[in-house]
């Protein structure tokens, strides 16, 4: 517990603002929540942010013990198309987040591999354990996971240098002309939706400092419908939401994508039309080749008959 007494210059404050500014490190939203839950009191009562502080006031500041970081197994099914001692390729459903994150400890793959195997790679910290590379939430499809450092390397390495195959079929708004095409566009942070990714120009990267990295995705045309197409896409980087943020900068967001697409949902589903249906990799130990693949889910393939029939 500290205590700190409120001198001239601080009368008037806000009791959040007052307790981010004592130099302990703490920044105003995290001392709005130790206030909301009674660590910080004024003249030892309770109080709130807004509490405008008088003269001779005293704050009282407790910092509770960060709580320890702990993912527990849970029993959830899995779609497993492959298991060795190295590794689990799974079949991820839409919906399902890969790994624990801050505010979201439960239910997602993480938590169900741990109760199926026991044991995965700890390269990834304690929130991401195996984790070797993620599709989003609303992403369904092949996901291959490592169970001992030898293979989280190895396959870290694969992805990193551009030597795992990835496919994915995803359906687009509106119709697109060629039959196959590239789109190299660097990616970074969106300048002001920090949550969201966002093509950068080199222009945007030299006059505002950017950063950003490079970007490619093929594409091919498999079916083109009267107001969709449906694509094959293939990743030769694997930045965070690429498919998505590519396809919405050429002017055919991802069919569903509420992020970066928008578009009104006569489909009446949730999240993106994205499966990863194709992975390959050379296996860790063996040497050999590996690849794997697996059907478009029954939301896409019912979407797609529907279409076949006219509607859209």
């Amino acid at each position: 517990m500290k205590d700190f007494f409120v001198i001239e210059e601080s009368i008037g404050s806000r009791v959040d603002v007052f307790v981010s500014n004592q130099n302990i490190g703490l920044t105003r939203s995290y001392a709005q929540k130790l206030i909301d839950q009674g660590f910080v009191k004024v003249n030892d009562r309770k109080t709130k942010a807004s509490y405008r502080l008088k003269r001779d006031d005293k704050v009282s500041i407790e910092i509770p013990p960060p709580k320890k970081l702990e993912v527990k197994p849970e029993k959830i099914p899995l779609d497993i198309i492959y298991e060795d001692d190295d590794l689990i390729v799974v079949n991820k459903a839409k919906g399902m987040v890969v790994h624990p994150a801050a505010g979201n400890y439960s239910g997602t793959l993480v938590n169900a591999l741990l109760y199926h195997c026991k044991k995965l790679s700890p390269i990834g910290g304690v929130l991401r354990p195996g984790i070797v590379h993620r599709l989003d939430k609303d992403t369904s499809g092949l996901l291959v996971v490592a169970k001992n450092e030898k293979a989280h390397l190895s396959l870290s390495k694969q992805i990193k240098e551009r030597k795992a195959a990835r496919t994915y079929v995803a359906l687009v708004h509106g119709v697109l002309k060629q039959n196959q095409g590239i789109i190299e566009a660097r990616m970074g942070r969106h300048p002001v939706h920090r949550k969201k990714m966002a093509v950068i120009s080199q222009i945007m990267s030299r006059v505002s400092s950017l950063k950003s990295r490079e970007a490619i995705t093929y594409y091919k045309v498999l079916e083109r419908f009267k107001n969709y197409t449906l694509i094959e896409v293939k990743l030769k980087t694997g930045r965070t939401h690429q498919i998505r943020v590519h396809m919405s900068h050429i002017g055919h967001p991802v069919v569903g994508d509420q992020t970066y697409g928008k578009r009104k949902n006569e489909f009446g589903i949730k999240g993106q039309v994205l499966h990863a249906g194709l992975l390959g990799f050379v296996h860790p130990s063996t040497g050999k080749y590996m690849e794997f693949k697996t059907p478009e889910t029954k939301e896409i393939k019912d979407i797609v008959a529907r279409l076949r029939k006219g509607a859209g």
